[in-house]
């Protein structure tokens, strides 16, 4: 199709680049930017065209609408007409008025245009607000104007553009460009009319090209729902989740999709026959909700595409994507700018923390990485929003643009429904406020004035606490770290903590606990799944089978999860080394997971009993530990994750360390192949007085100073009345890690430390420089401060 046209008022987007904002606005712009460049690497952008600035000012000229807007404008600046009479009165300047004659056959012409190109009388498109002002570095207009789908037709076509028109002036566009002091006479409206992707039979969503919680710059979220993408848009329906890391994209051999959170989707968008809408929302099946929305390969190609834009415009992208349920094909339907984590201060680490426990009363997607506490402001209309008070807390099912001017005086937001890349988590992001989105059930939980606490800092899970606690918050200064020789490493639990503390100077993990992925992800017993048909009590067979949903095989359940939760893990540090301990619970707290009572033995003193090692090579556990390894191969081997290195805890006797290694082997993770490191945890006297031997079967030493300590003195450390006594800085403890370093050197062998003692106590970490420690493992909070610890120490050596 030649779209090659000199009319003044519609360019084609194939004619337009990213210069040509002034004329098309930033929607449009980008649209044009990506099918006149990016078509060679494959990337499929609908097509169509847009009217142009000229063609609104044309509009306003020829119906006298400037002055009559302005005159309203002064009205509501003096405070003599409230916004929302304002608004009001200027959309229905634009509803009431016509579009001069040569303006509406250029749109005609285009439109019969773009039917011709698809080969039909009436093509359907989505017609699109993009205003000339519109995405700008230091402000987004996301949300700001209007969409219309499903469009067909050469009347409804005009129709939709002067209420494309109208939408400049809703009232949160007026107070958006107060809040950002963009004059209203100097911002423009341009249409864009694009071919409609039949994601009605298929599905769409939204995608940046960052983490938006964490800035983490390395993954791609993608956020996917069944039917038209507006309800992800809107947050009126929790998508699936997808995480992808970008570095291993361009290897073939990898898979690197490092999350997939099922979402419940619970109703789709789809085209509507007849009657005055031309969408509609209908309730999804029980095999959609409880299905992946988007493939493995399919989340991969959305990942390639959101990386080579984000290459191409040289910023951080925020994306919306659409599959035709016709083709399968997906498409790219957006792209703007993200304004939010890419705009935030590089050197500067803010970080929250509650101080009181409390009781838990329900949980969501938690956005940003606050806390806040007050009281419930239940509005569930947006009819209602005038009844807000100032500093409460926010509870509705969700929010559009209209919610804006109250959401600013918010305390905090919590909706029943949306996911990461909804409307209420853009702007509660914009705003820097927190908010947790998508609880199922947070209006009929919450009621108004109950005092609530909101926590985003435990990770992708945000709680609602009841009553005010009380939390705190800390500024950590990334600037002026010195560079030492010590390698510096964190102790991380949770894979979201793990991309939370990203910008952290650190060599590496030193201490990842698979038991939290297993405790608070899978919840379940491995051995349950393996012997799911002989567990005797019923409640738990139910249990299992509505957690496992989708999984026609219980086992792969535990490998995905666990899989998944590890890679991200290593993902937050790659390629440094990330050092993943295997599960070390005791059997008391296996006992707690779901089916544990049944496969576990009652033990007197769990602490020295059926742990670590010895359950790896036991017929009682064996093929729970398989399951382990089986996560661990595909985290190396599918994913990607290299980095990986493999620790096994509590290894009593080098007879025990020779049956671990030979079952590992057997599940395919042999030391030495494809790079694979095995560490030892050093926290048994017999591990420090076998050194020499134990360097023989392991890469390296890590100690755990809490464990060593315990039975070098044989103090319990959870004693109340032996507390003065339990001190790693103990003079017998000291030698016996002066003495592990010295033998494991001799056998060229690193020894790290991941116990609490160097975050608890500078002298001990100066102890452990001066003995020649490889590396330190810290918790997170205590990296910057022990880093100008290490550098004083290693000045004076």
């Amino acid at each position: 199709m030649n779209t090659t046209n000199k009319n003044p008022y519609i360019r084609w987007f194939e004619d337009l680049n990213s210069n040509d904002v002034a004329i098309v606005g930033g929607k449009n712009a980008s649209l044009g930017e990506m099918i006149s460049t990016l078509k060679d690497q494959s990337i499929r952008v609908p097509d169509g065209f847009a009217t142009t600035a000229d063609a609104y000012w044309q509009f306003l000229q020829a119906n006298h609408l400037k002055e009559k807007i302005q005159s309203h404008l002064e009205e509501l600046k003096s405070g003599k007409t409230p916004l929302d009479k304002v608004g009001k009165s200027i959309r229905r300047l634009f509803l009431s008025a016509d579009f001069p004659e040569e303006i509406t056959a250029a749109i005609q012409d285009a439109y019969q245009k773009l039917s011709q190109n698809y080969d039909t009388p009436e093509v359907d498109v989505a017609v699109r607000s993009s205003a000339t002002a519109e995405d700008l570095p230091e402000a987004s207009f996301a949300g700001q104007q209007e969409t219309f789908l499903n469009i067909t037709g050469e009347a409804e076509l005009l129709d939709a553009c002067r209420k494309c028109y109208a939408s400049l002036f809703t009232d949160r566009a007026i107070s958006y460009r107060q809040a950002k002091n963009f004059d209203h006479t100097k911002v423009a409206l341009s249409v864009g009319v694009q071919k409609m992707v039949r994601s009605d039979q298929g599905s769409a969503g939204v995608m940046f090209s960052l983490d938006t919680e964490t800035g983490f710059p390395d993954v791609v979220l993608i956020d996917a729902a069944w039917g038209l993408g507006e309800n992800v848009v809107q947050g009126s329906v929790t998508p699936d989740e997808y995480r992808v890391f970008k570095p291993l994209l361009k290897k073939d051999d990898y898979k690197p999709v490092i999350e997939k959170t099922l979402g419940d989707k619970q109703k789709k968008l789809i085209y509507a026959k007849g009657g005055s809408h031309s969408t509609k929302n209908v309730n999804t099946s029980a095999q959609e909700r409880q299905s992946f929305v988007l493939t493995d390969d399919e989340i991969l190609q959305l990942a390639r595409w959101a990386s080579i834009i984000e290459a191409h415009y040289q910023k951080p992208m925020d994306m919306e994507w659409a599959k035709d349920g016709e083709t399968s094909e997906l498409f790219i339907v957006q792209a703007r700018p993200e304004t939010v984590q890419s705009q935030k201060q590089a050197d500067a680490l803010k970080t929250y923390s509650l101080k009181q426990k409390g009781e838990k009363i329900i949980t969501g997607v938690s956005i940003g990485e606050a806390i806040a506490a007050g009281k419930v402001c239940l509005i569930e209309s947006a009819d209602d929003i005038n009844h807000f008070q100032d500093g409460a807390i926010l509870v509705t099912q969700m929010t559009d643009p209209d919610w804006v001017p109250i959401m600013k005086r918010a305390a905090g937001i919590i909706t029943d429904h949306g996911g990461r890349t909804c409307h209420a988590a853009i702007v509660s992001r914009e705003l820097g406020i927190p908010a947790i989105v998508g609880t199922d059930k947070g209006t009929e939980v919450l009621h108004d004035e109950q005092e609530i606490t909101i926590s985003c800092a435990e990770g992708d899970q945000g709680y609602v606490y009841k009553n005010i606690l009380e939390f705190e918050s800390a500024q950590v200064n990334l600037e002026d770290t010195p560079e030492i020789k010590t390698q510096v490493m964190m102790n991380i639990a949770s894979p979201a903590a793990a991309l939370r503390w990203w910008r952290l100077p650190c060599d590496g993990i030193g201490l990842a606990r698979m038991e939290f992925i297993i405790n608070n992800s899978i919840k379940i017993h491995p051995m349950a799944l393996v012997h799911f048909d002989q567990l005797k009590d019923k409640a738990t067979r139910k249990q299992i089978q509505n957690l496992t949903q989708g999984y026609p095989d219980k086992t792969e359940y535990f490998v995905d999860h666990l899989t998944r939760g590890i890679a991200k893990i290593a993902a937050s540090q790659y390629p440094q080394p990330v050092i993943v301990r295997m599960s070390d619970f005791k059997t008391n707290e296996y006992a707690n997971l779901i089916g544990g009572k049944q496969f576990e033995p009652t033990e007197s003193n769990p602490m020295l009993g059926f742990r670590g090692a010895s359950r790896y090579y036991s017929d009682r556990y064996r093929a729970g530990f398989a399951l382990e390894c089986q996560a661990m191969k595909r985290a190396r081997e599918q994913i990607g994750m290299t980095n990986i290195i493999m620790m096994i805890p509590f290894c009593r006797t080098l007879q025990e360390a020779d049956k671990v290694l030979e079952v590992m082997a057997e599940n395919g993770l042999k030391r030495g192949e494809n790079a694979l490191q095995v560490y030892v945890m050093a926290e048994i006297p017999a591990n420090v007085e076998l050194a020499a031997e134990f360097s023989q079967r392991f890469d390296g030493f890590s100690i755990g100073s809490n464990d060593l300590t315990q039975l070098a003195l044989g103090v319990d450390r959870d004693s109340s009345e032996l507390a003065d006594l339990f001190d790693e800085r103990n003079e017998a403890v000291k030698r016996m890690i002066r003495r592990l370093i010295e033998t494991a050197h001799e056998s060229d062998r690193k020894v790290g430390i991941c116990g609490q003692a160097p975050s608890d106590y500078p002298d001990f970490a100066a102890f452990l420089v001066e003995a020649g420690i490889d590396s330190i493992s810290l918790n997170p909070d205590s990296v910057i401060p022990v880093i100008h610890r290490i550098a004083e120490v290693e000045a004076k050596l």
